[in-house]
């Protein structure tokens, strides 16, 4: 009668013949016939019959009849062998099936038993096996939880826990937790992605509210709010009154004006004064809030959004707004009066009484180059008007020669009007074309006066924060060097401490040069570095969620409008601009056209969830001539990281127009026109 074998293979058991026997393994032919090589030292059990196919089926039926509990109260409290126990689990010496299911069962319960060698075992103790099946219990009503959130997901239906913790589970999510293998399951089971069986399942609203609520999940965790104990301050100090009768150039809808102009005759001079908001009067290094300004980094601007950096009230003490006596840090040039050229420089720690705040988009149809020239235009302050422009102009000149190019021309910044709530509004798309006088004149004497307190810093060697160029590369850090795209030998930012936490800093900065006092942040300030390194993330997540937003209401505004066609203009490759929107999109397969040529493009499909825009070519138009930082920032907005893209929309084309969003004539740059 042929020998038969049970043996181990690497942890699974299977049952063979015996074809040949060296001593120390064995040849063995297993039921399909197959033969293989077997270490005698892996061999559990020899038998003569049943058939080994039959034994391994037997022997697993009969091991599910075999209660755990009595098992493990019959077994020896020390090392055993599985046939050791056979023979008293069954009161004689056991059959082949027998010893083979008692191990089976053995093994397939390594909480009440712990393997300690091929066949051999050891109980659990009593306190620790009753700790094991509680987890065992514990987890079995876990998975069946999760299997009926699965079951709910799949049938159309979001588990009210999901939808509680739905933007998380994207977010930031505990892989390990019931919740998000329940979603990971069913969208896999359904083939979607967890976001759209989310938004399926109305979990998540809505693609708008996923985009604002992902956003707000990541970067304000403890909500938007300001906590209430952190009130501006009433009395800011005595300061001397400046003679000065200054006013803002901003858009209507800027609720945070933080710089504003004067010009004053001074013999055969004329001094020009740029005031800027002085919040760090009162919020110094150290204060409760400014742990709150440091947190956020910078106001945020999306269409029909803005979550500010530092608190209402805060800014309307602050906000050079028309009417009132508010403190400044002011910068007076004394220029000229024939050449306008700079002839010195003096900053001042004082308080101004702004007369009115101008508004550009009532103005720029008044306040033109021609009107200028001709000295005749109905705007108030005009003659101040007039002579800050010259100004701006000869500042322009100076930075062009110093860089070697001209400034490129006709940027268009885009606004956004909301009617409505959420996705529900109805949205109005504004194109602007910068470039107006009064464009000119803020972005010229915001670079010159950053450019000034930046120099300012680094002759007193006074710690600050400063932006630079060089070979294309534009970079933040503490040491001051030149900004070959702007066309100045320093560049910090100091002009928008309401929005800008890096402003903030060097105003801190720049105030203890005034007072001659002991600056707040030495040179080595590894908060300083830290601050540099948080504004740019902070700086750059804000971008992308700007841009994420524009996007989707651009092709909210393709539906609204029941769109099949639009034009498009090639900027490189297969990338278009689609004209009259702020939208940059591929268009995979398209031939080689040259930059500027039109296209009338049939639009294929749109999707607000991933923000994409689906279409292919209808007809080819007329080219027309493409603005250097329409090809850069078009192709940068498709390829590049989004802090890359907001450089681009803050300084112009490799850094070269003087636009900063931030210093800019117009919040609505930033999509706040419906703030």
């Amino acid at each position: 009668m042929s020998a038969h074998l049970l043996f181990d293979d690497d942890g699974a058991f299977k049952a063979g013949t015996e074809m040949a026997n060296a001593g120390t393994s064995h040849q063995v032919e297993l039921p399909s016939g197959k033969r293989t090589k077997v270490k005698s030292s892996h061999v559990l059990l020899r038998f003569a019959e049943p058939a080994p196919a039959q034994l391994i089926e037997r022997a697993q039926a009969q091991a599910q009849q075999i209660d755990l509990d009595f098992l493990w109260e019959v077994a020896p409290q020390s090392e055993f062998g599985f046939v050791e126990l056979a023979r008293d689990y069954f009161g004689a010496e056991p059959t082949a099936e027998q010893a083979a299911a008692l191990l089976f069962r053995l093994h397939s319960a390594p909480v009440y038993f712990y393997r300690k060698g091929r066949g051999r075992y050891r109980p659990a103790p009593a306190e620790t096996l009753k700790a094991a099946l509680t987890a065992v219990e514990r987890k079995r009503k876990q998975e069946e939880l999760r299997q009926q959130y699965v079951d709910e997901l799949k049938a159309g239906r979001a588990p009210e826990v999901i939808s509680q913790q739905a933007i998380g589970l994207l977010t930031k999510p505990d892989r390990g937790s019931i919740e998000f293998r329940a979603l990971e399951q069913a969208a896999s089971d359904v083939h979607m992605t967890p976001l759209r069986l989310l938004l399926a399942r109305g979990a998540i609203a809505s693609p708008y509210r996923w985009h604002v609520d992902s956003f707000l999940a990541q970067h304000f965790p403890r909500g938007t709010q300001f906590a209430a104990d952190l009130p501006a301050p009433d009395d800011i100090g005595d300061l001397p009154l400046s003679p000065a009768q200054a006013f803002s150039i901003d858009d209507s809808a800027t609720t945070e004006i933080d710089d504003a102009f004067s010009v004053q005759p001074v013999g055969d001079r004329t001094r020009i004064g740029i005031h800027i908001a002085a919040p760090a009067l009162a919020l110094s290094r150290g204060h409760p809030l400014d742990a709150v300004a440091k947190s956020r980094m910078s106001t945020v601007y999306a269409p029909g959004l803005k979550y500010t950096m530092l608190p209402d009230d805060w800014i309307d003490a602050f906000s050079l707004n028309e009417g009132r006596t508010a403190p400044v840090l002011s910068l007076y040039a004394e220029v000229d009066t024939e050449t306008h050229e700079v002839v010195s420089t003096d900053s001042r720690l004082e308080r101004l009484r702004i007369e009115s705040n101008l508004r550009h988009d009532l103005l720029d149809a008044v306040v033109t180059e021609e009107t200028i020239a001709s000295g005749r235009f109905d705007s108030p302050h005009a003659a101040p008007l007039s002579t800050l422009w010259h100004v701006a102009r000869r500042l322009l000149a100076r930075r062009e020669q110093v860089r070697g190019q001209p400034e490129p021309i006709g940027r268009v910044d885009y606004s956004f009007e909301l009617d409505g709530v959420d996705d529900q509004a109805r949205v109005l798309i504004r194109q602007r074309r910068r470039g107006s006088p009064l464009d000119s004149i803020v972005a010229e004497l915001m670079i010159f006066a950053n450019s000034v307190w930046g120099g300012w810093l680094a002759a007193r060697r006074t710690a600050g924060i400063y932006r630079s160029q060089a070979l294309g590369r534009v970079k933040m850090g503490t040491a001051p060097a030149a900004h070959e795209g702007i066309g100045v030998e320093h560049y910090a930012w100091c002009t928008s401490p309401l929005r800008r936490y890096v402003d903030l800093v060097n105003q801190r900065q720049l105030l203890a040069c005034v007072n001659e006092q002991q600056p707040p942040y030495a040179s080595n300030d590894a908060e300083l570095f830290a601050i540099v390194s948080g504004f740019e993330a902070a700086y750059g997540a804000y971008a992308e969620f700007q841009q994420k937003l524009e996007r989707y209401w651009s092709l909210r505004w393709l539906e609204q409008e029941k769109r099949s066609r639009i034009d498009a203009t090639v900027l490189k490759g297969d990338v278009l601009r689609i004209d009259g929107l702020p939208f940059i999109t591929r268009l995979p397969g398209l031939p080689q056209l040259p930059r500027g040529q039109r296209l009338e493009l049939d639009i294929v499909a749109t999707d607000v969830v991933d923000l994409i825009l689906e279409a292919r070519v209808h007809r080819v138009l007329a080219a027309q001539t493409l603005h250097v930082d329409d090809e850069e920032l078009g192709e940068m907005s498709v390829n590049a990281p989004p802090q890359m893209v907001a450089e681009q929309s803050a300084e112009g084309a490799r850094e070269t127009a003087p636009v900063d969003p931030a210093e800019t004539t117009s919040e609505s740059s930033n999509g706040a026109a419906s703030s």
